[in-house]
């Protein structure tokens, strides 16, 4: 097929890889403009944009589709269909209807479940036991589209929003390229109960209160792990939380158990597992305390 391929971050890529591979016919990439990151305030392109480019493919950048001379440049395409993969912009109804079998989305939940933009960090933080994929023809109503196909995957315990965004990425790799394969898509309606929305992620959301249950608080580090990084206060000192798990235990809030960086909350404990200090890298409990230990008794805010 001559696809056009639409993604922007790290979840895109390995679509794009894998319908590389498959030998499809990629005429274009549309990616999110650079933005400009870092302290030099540099434009650093998009991972699809790097990726397109190492394989020599071409790329496109609009800031949107409503000037006509970018929606004339996408119908020149000719393209048989577009795949569109956590792009980050809106498209217009006269934008998904030019490519001839139209456009189709792979989607980080199992629709009606989750339409919008953190399917994946808000699975975890509402403790859902499963979620997958989901293969949708787009229409103009945010994921509201027919399913063509559908995979299902467990949330464990121990996964985090990075652990899960990569299965779940390799997971719609091989299903969309399955989907494309076929003589006809048999696309079904969403059914109109279950529907739930993935706002975006707040940073406000991040700021931990340790007077919520253990339960609560284990999904918020996991679920906001690595980005943005759940967070509290360490001696005055703002410290992300990337890992823990749910531990025996009972305290005043935010109050540290031991030395092993078990901490109370409102009801339980958790154990932190994974910590960052401003500037510097993710470290495992056992070393952050090296340099930074927290003992039995402080508090954290």
């Amino acid at each position: 097929m001559r696809i056009i391929f639409m993604g922007t971050p790290d979840f895109s890529v390995s679509v794009l890889e894998a319908l590389h591979e498959a030998g499809h016919e990629i005429v274009a990439i549309y990616s999110q403009p650079p933005r400009r990151a870092g302290r030099g305030k540099k434009a650093r392109p998009s991972p699809v944009q790097k990726c397109a480019e190492g394989l020599g493919l071409p790329v496109f950048t609009p800031l949107n589709f409503k000037d006509e001379s970018d929606r004339e440049a996408f119908a020149a395409h000719n393209a048989d269909i577009a795949i569109v993969v956590a792009y980050g912009l809106i498209l217009p109804q006269s934008v998904l209807d030019m490519p001839i079998k139209g456009c189709l989305n792979i989607h980080a939940s199992l629709l009606p479940h989750w339409r919008g933009a953190a399917p994946i960090q808000r699975a975890i933080m509402a403790g859902d036991e499963k979620t997958g994929i989901c293969i949708m023809q787009m229409e103009a109503g945010l994921d509201t589209g027919p399913v063509i196909a559908r995979r299902e995957t467990g949330i464990s315990a121990e996964d985090t929003a990075a652990s899960l965004h990569d299965r779940l990425a390799e997971i719609g790799s091989g299903l969309i390229v399955k989907v494309l394969s076929a003589d006809k898509f048999n696309a079904k309606s969403q059914p109109e109960e279950g529907v739930t929305y993935a706002s975006k992620i707040d940073k406000s959301e991040a700021k931990i209160d340790w007077s919520e249950p253990a339960q609560t608080i284990d999904r918020q580090i996991r679920g906001l792990s690595p980005f943005p990084g759940a967070w509290c206060e360490m001696r005055g000192e703002r410290v992300k939380l990337l890992g823990c798990t749910v531990a025996k235990g009972n305290g005043a809030a935010g109050e540290a158990l031991d030395n092993r960086f078990t901490i109370a909350c409102g009801q339980g404990a958790v154990q932190l597992t994974k910590l960052q200090r401003a500037g510097k890298g993710p470290m495992d409990a056992e070393t952050f305390s090296r340099g930074f230990p927290l003992l039995k008794g402080e508090n954290l805010a």
